[in-house]
Parts: C-alpha cells; sequence; structure tokens
C-alpha cells in the first residue's frame, strides 16, 4: 500500500502549554487533526469556564491561516469543584470534558485530587449531564512500584468509583498495560480508553538502549513487551472503546535533560504517521480509520469532520529538534526516518 486516506482523525488527549510556545506547538496538531481534547493542567490549572474560554481563543489565535482545527476543552477536577460549574460547562459548548489527576500523579498535577469523596457532588453531575471524566490512572503512593500504579489504580479507585456512578462516562487516557486493556473490555460501553502511539511502539527496555533516554520518558511509564503487545491488540481490534489519544506533552530540552527530568514525550510533530507506522507493523492499516477518525467522535457525541487527510508512503526525517519558545524541543524519534508522510 503507498497511500491512505482517512476521514481527518482527532486527538482526544493532548497537551499543548501556554504562551508564545503555542505558535510553535499547535501548526504540528492542526495540519493532522481537526479537533483535540486539551489537558487543563496549566499553572495555575483550568478550573473555570472563564478560563477555559480564554484558553481556547489564546489556542485558536495560534491555528495558521487557511486551516481549520478546533481545541476542545476541559475542566481540571480539584477537591472543591463545584457541581455548578459542571452544568454551566455542559451548557457552554466549549467545554467538553473534567479531567481527574490524582495529586502528584504527573506534570503541574499537584492542584489534583486529594480525596475522590471530596469530589462526589461534581461527579454525580457529570454524571447527570452526561460528560466525561478524564482520568490519569495511577496511584501515588510512594509504597507502589512505578510499573505497578495503573494495575492498582484499577483496583483500588477506579472499580470502586464506578461502582459509586455506575452511569459516569469515563476515559482512562493513556493506558500501559494487558490489565488496563482486559478491565475496558469487561466493563459498560460508557468506559472508554485512550492509547498513545509510544505505547503502541516501544516498551521499558527503550527507556535505557545505549543509556537512559530522557525523551523516551513519560507517565505513566512504558512497560513490559508483553503490555504493548495487549495495547496493540486493542488498538487494532475494531472495538471502539479504544481510541486515538496521543498525550503529546512538549517540554524544552533544558527540562528533559537534567537531574529531574520532566515526564512527557512530544508526539504532535508526526502523530498519525507514528500511528500509521503501529498499524501497518501489525497488518493493520484498515483498522487505522475507525481507531483514529469514528470512535473517539463517537463516543464524544460529535460529527465526523467533513474532511480527509492522506498518507503516502515516501520516507522523510524527523528532525533533530523544534523550535520551542526561546528554547528547543526534542521531538520522538528525533533525527530517524519515518515511512509514511503526511501530504
Amino acid at each position: 500500500m503507498n497511500s491512505i486516506t482517512l476521514i481527518r482523525p482527532d486527538d482526544w488527549h493532548l497537551h499543548v502549554r501556554d504562551g508564545e510556545v503555542l505558535n510553535d506547538i499547535i501548526p504540528h496538531t492542526a495540519a493532522r487533526f481537526g479537533r483535540a481534547i486539551i489537558m487543563p493542567n496549566l499553572k495555575p490549572p483550568i478550573t473555570t469556564m472563564e478560563q477555559a474560554v480564554a484558553y481556547q481563543q489564546r489556542i485558536q489565535a495560534a491555528v495558521p491561516n487557511g486551516i481549520h482545527f478546533t481545541p476542545l476543552m476541559t475542566l481540571y477536577l480539584t477537591d472543591n469543584m463545584r457541581a455548578s460549574e459542571i452544568a454551566a460547562a455542559k451548557q457552554s459548548g466549549i467545554v467538553h470534558a473534567v479531567k481527574y489527576y490524582p495529586a502528584g500523579a504527573t506534570t503541574n498535577s499537584d492542584a489534583g485530587v486529594t480525596d475522590l469523596k471530596k469530589t462526589y457532588a461534581a461527579l454525580e453531575s457529570l454524571q447527570q449531564h452526561g460528560m466525561p471524566l478524564l482520568i490519569h490512572g495511577e496511584v501515588t503512593t510512594p509504597e507502589i512500584d512505578v510499573f505497578d500504579r495503573e494495575a492498582v489504580f484499577i483496583d483500588s479507585v477506579l472499580q470502586p468509583l464506578l461502582k459509586d456512578f455506575p452511569e459516569l462516562k469515563v476515559v482512562l487516557e493513556h493506558i500501559t498495560t494487558a490489565q488496563a486493556v482486559d478491565f475496558i473490555q469487561s466493563t459498560s460501553k460508557n468506559i472508554a480508553a485512550t492509547i498513545t502511539p509510544q505505547h503502541l511502539l516501544f516498551n521499558r527496555n527503550d527507556i535505557f538502549k545505549g543509556g537512559i533516554r530522557p525523551h523516551y520518558y513519560c507517565l505513566p511509564i512504558l512497560k513490559r513487551e508483553q503490555h504493548r503487545e495487549a495495547l496493540v491488540k486493542a488498538a487494532t481490534s475494531g472495538n471502539p472503546k479504544f481510541f486515538l489519544g496521543t498525550d503529546s506533552a512538549p517540554h524544552s530540552q533544558t527540562a528533559k535533560q537534567n537531574a529531574c527530568g520532566c515526564a512527557g514525550i512530544y508526539s504532535a510533530h508526526a502523530a498519525i504517521e507514528l500511528y500509521a507506522e503501529a498499524f501497518e507493523k501489525n497488518n493493520a492499516l484498515d483498522k487505522l480509520e475507525g481507531f483514529a477518525s469514528v470512535y473517539g467522535a463517537d463516543y464524544y457525541q460529535l460529527p465526523l469532520n467533513p474532511d480527509k487527510i492522506t498518507l503516502i508512503k515516501e520516507p522523510w526525517q524527523i528532525p533533530q529538534h523544534y523550535q520551542f519558545g526561546n528554547n528547543t524541543l526534542i521531538p520522538l524519534k528525533a533525527g530517524e526516518m519515518m515511512q509514511w508522510k503526511l501530504t
């Protein structure tokens, strides 16, 4: 196969940061995706409608002329979020979900939830209005091994939560384990999951090839090969409960390459091409459009994008770095060759 034409896909999990770097970051996503769910973990986090609207406007200002791209906004769940904020978000048509970060789980999650019980009024409102709760599914207790945090979260936090809110729409984001795949497959249709390109293409050995490779460090961390294989099987299965979410997360080169490097992998520069690579390796290119362009839109009850994109089989080299404000950004597979290219 020398070309693939897809309904324009959407990215259902994206970080773009804020400020002048938006002009460097947004064009990569806007060239490939019609819409993206924008993560709210700024400093300070996006917790109100007013903040979400202002952030959306800043993102839209960075979209290149002639490209139609819609940022779908989210609110950051805190211990004291009010149910009235959820109702206002639902009415707005601008905010499409609420993000749950366990406090301390990942980048800019210090303002996250310390005790889920404190959020039950907000969760009841989410359930009532049919608005998805997007979950970073890891426990943060120090006695739990970093490679086990997702599986423990599913057993100790997520399953009890769904017993209390059986109709709540939940997206378990960036799943990384066979346990997560099994859980999603066993639950009702209101429970779904996103899968990143890095968790389809790499396992935890890739973090340490030839030394520590900080640009392969993300949270949840890459897992064993058996888990990568389970994710590939899920993504290419045609099951609509699994759909595309890059979790592309830009950090400057200096923030990644230091004594305490940030978690996050930048993949927006070649996101759909990376997914095409993963699907082709598993003889499943015919399943890519559903995963990338259909299932997520259906879950969020949004129309499919009206236009299409085409990828061609043409080698190209990913740049060693991109501009990131006054700094540089090292992308996933920097300097390496890609076989699929967006026309």
